[in-house]
């Protein structure tokens, strides 16, 4: 998605100005254990392809996170989530309606966190993720609801993330970019052609909120 883009060099400019404030500000990082959930935007992009704001998916996060402190600022976010990526494609002329590519994932972010001030943090890293499940459904001229065999798809995905959020003790949200580096189709061979469907990677745009329970 081009806001997805725009949201990550956004990002990236504000981290170089922050970095020089950092010992000047109120900005502890304390030892955290909670619970998560938020609202997905998802799509699938092609590799060499800019990501785009067409097929965008709404689905769902929710999981659990801790934050271990490694200094007075910077701390290891590790998480633990369900969630759920894809796309939607719609269509218009002949016929009309929709389908919707479902993939649902459990998905272990591992992250640095960086308090810039006591209430606001940056935080970076990437992500692993297995897929629990998939399917495709369609509303319109056509209708259908069927489940996608796993082993047609790559059960493994990989990528970034970047984000940052903002705390009001015991509770925080945020927003989070994901960018997905694994293909989600498998390469194949049939009759001597080599193909991967679908050749395509996530991108998932998260808004979050999260719960202190220590």
């Amino acid at each position: 998605m081009k806001m997805q883009s725009n949201f990550l060099c956004a990002l990236t400019l504000f981290l170089t100005a922050s970095f020089g404030m950092l010992h000047a500000q109120d900005n502890n990082v304390n030892t955290e254990f909670g619970v998560k959930g938020g609202f997905n935007m998802s799509n699938l992009y092609n590799s060499g392809d800019d990501v785009d704001d067409n097929n965008i998916l709404y689905g769902f996060n929710a999981g659990l996170y801790a934050t271990l402190p490694i200094s007075d600022f910077v701390a290891i976010q590790p998480e633990l989530l369900f969630t759920t990526k894809g796309a939607e494609l719609e269509y218009n002329g002949a016929l009309n309606g929709d389908a919707k590519f479902r993939l649902n994932y459990i998905e272990v972010p591992l992250l640095v966190r960086v308090n810039i001030t006591k209430n606001f943090n940056v935080h970076a890293g990437g992500y692993a993720s297995y897929l629990v499940s998939s399917k495709v459904t369609g509303s319109g001229d056509f209708n259908f609801n069927e489940e996608i065999d796993r082993d047609d798809l790559n059960k493994f995905d990989a990528g970034i993330s970047a984000g940052l959020g903002v705390d009001f003790n015991p509770i925080s949200i945020g927003l989070r970019y994901n960018y997905g580096l694994t293909t989600v189709g498998k390469e194949r061979t049939v009759l001597g052609t080599t193909y991967t469907a679908p050749d395509a990677k996530n991108s998932n745009l998260t808004l979050y909120l999260s719960y202190k329970l220590n």
